[in-house]
């Protein structure tokens, strides 16, 4: 008999940030912290300068919620209690285990920080044990070689390029490098992101 993953709106809660099931109610904070045009360089969404934009993302993200696909959350910055950015799962595969960590952005602020290492610990151990996952996967564009590192720095496994993948809002043909980490190799990355977060590495 096939085990199918729960995948469900759910808090996830660290020392630095809190994941929470986005709403609509989070727009005038994430439209606030997105006017950055830099946070969308190698993003799929365009430059989203507005808050109707932004309500727009939002209202997009929650249709795939609807659909099952996709599990967003937005990103709040304990010290403030405001949103600062987000993430989610994608992808999701309930009868193979398996879903993507992705569409993951944040202010400029806050990039290079304990934030990213504290939610990418969040979601991967939710994703393993809690849901049961057996593989998550991560991609990224080619081009943008620092998410390519912060991939790296997790433990993931790099599986290959998927050339001419995906033609970005501005009509680059975009070539897509694919990682994953899966269940036998997840004790080892859960110490190492702890490991990250104690001495303080910065993604």
């Amino acid at each position: 008999m096939v085990t199918l993953m729960d995948v469900h709106p759910v808090t996830l809660v660290g020392r630095v940030v809190r994941l929470e099931p986005l709403s609509e109610e989070h727009v005038p904070d994430l439209a606030t912290i997105g006017l950055e045009e830099s946070i969308w360089r190698y993003m799929l969404y365009g430059n989203i300068d507005s808050q109707d934009k932004m309500h727009g993302f939002v209202q997009d993200l929650l249709a795939r919620q609807a659909r099952g696909t996709d599990l967003p959350f937005v990103v709040i910055y304990l010290a403030s209690g405001r949103g600062i950015g987000c993430t989610r799962y994608l992808e999701i595969r309930p009868r193979h285990r398996g879903l993507e960590i992705g569409g993951t952005w944040y202010g400029l602020d806050y990039q290079r920080t304990a934030v990213n290492t504290e939610c990418k610990l969040l979601l991967l151990r939710h994703a393993f044990e809690t849901l049961g996952c057996v593989r998550v996967q991560f991609k990224t564009d080619a081009r943008n070689k620092r998410s390519a590192r912060a991939i790296e720095r997790l433990g993931a496994v790099q599986e290959g390029v998927l050339r001419n993948h995906i033609v970005t809002p501005d009509g680059t043909i975009r070539d897509s490098i694919y990682y994953s980490i899966i269940a036998a190799e997840w004790p080892a990355v859960k110490a190492r992101l702890e490991e990250m977060l104690r001495s303080g590495e910065r993604r």
